[in-house]
């Protein structure tokens, strides 16, 4: 609190302007009960008050401090400048998913993410390794990297039914990352009344999306930073008699193709022997490796 005589010029003023001090450039009494206060804030900006006695109790006057101080919570401080820290990690730490995540890569998973993949922005990318090579692992860490980097806020992972709990589990445990599963009854009761752009971090299940063509139209009008396919060789199309037999898994594949800006297709099997099978496969526009 603070009398109205206690402001003049020069001095430093919290109250006038809300809680910013402001500086007294020139006071101006009328009577013995209000004062006309000029001041300027710390964009350098003027500005005049009239002051009653009744302000009073919410001005207080810093005469000899400068309009910034070091008077804050020290903790507060700390925690602050930790975020800050930890905000721009990623330009000083190269493998930062790495170092933050409850995992211990291989190098064949860390040169696939940090020499393959980062490097080939925007992706569309098959990432093609034997069944127990870790693709979930490299997932996860192409996932972590591209979130502490800013590069992405909405994922949906397209995985066979069984797999969908354990991609669940795996990218939670090792990679502190939560993804929703979009059961039956989480897409019906969407307050929006599709849940495709309610949820930012989603896993669902292959032929959920391929078979229901409604959940498809509602699909068709979202966008997504990354879209992961896990077995993405059971959305290959057939080339039989000369004719291409286009499946349901295949048309879905070019939907999904269309609605992200990366797109990463996980198999152990991406060529069956037959290179017109493949070569319809490869038309989603994913890079091999």
């Amino acid at each position: 609190m603070a009398r109205l005589e206690d402001i003049t010029v020069g001095a430093n003023v919290v109250g006038i302007a809300g809680n910013v001090p402001v500086t007294v450039v020139a006071v101006k009494w009328y009577g013995n009960a209000v004062l006309e206060v000029t001041f300027k804030d710390s964009r350098g900006q003027l500005a005049s008050q009239l002051l009653y006695r009744e302000d009073e109790d919410r001005l207080d006057v810093k005469s000899d401090s400068l309009p910034w101080s070091f008077d804050a919570d020290a903790n507060l401080l700390r925690l602050a400048s930790e975020a800050y820290r930890i905000n721009l990690a990623h330009i000083f730490d190269p493998y930062l998913a790495v170092h933050t995540s409850a995992i211990e890569p291989l190098p064949h998973q860390i040169s696939a993410v940090y020499q393959e993949m980062l490097s080939r922005l925007p992706l569309r990318y098959i990432l093609a390794d034997d069944p127990g090579a870790g693709k979930t692992i490299m997932t996860g860490l192409f996932l972590k990297e591209l979130l502490v980097r800013g590069d992405l806020k909405r994922c949906m992972i397209v995985s066979p039914g069984n797999l969908a709990e354990q991609w669940q589990d795996e990218l939670y445990r090792k990679f502190n990352l939560r993804f929703e599963i979009l059961t039956n009854d989480r897409i019906e009761s969407a307050v929006t009344g599709n849940v495709f752009t309610e949820a930012n971090l989603c896993i669902v299940r292959l032929d959920k999306l391929s078979r229901n063509e409604d959940i498809q139209e509602k699909l068709r009008v979202t966008d997504w930073d990354l879209i992961v396919v896990d077995e993405a060789h059971k959305m290959s199309a057939t080339v039989w008699g000369g004719e291409i037999k286009y499946t349901k898994r295949f048309q879905l594949g070019r939907l999904l193709s269309s609605i992200t800006r990366h797109f990463l297709l996980l198999t152990a099997t991406p060529h069956n022997g037959k290179e017109e099978d493949f070569q319809l496969f490869m038309s989603y526009r994913p890079r091999s490796f």
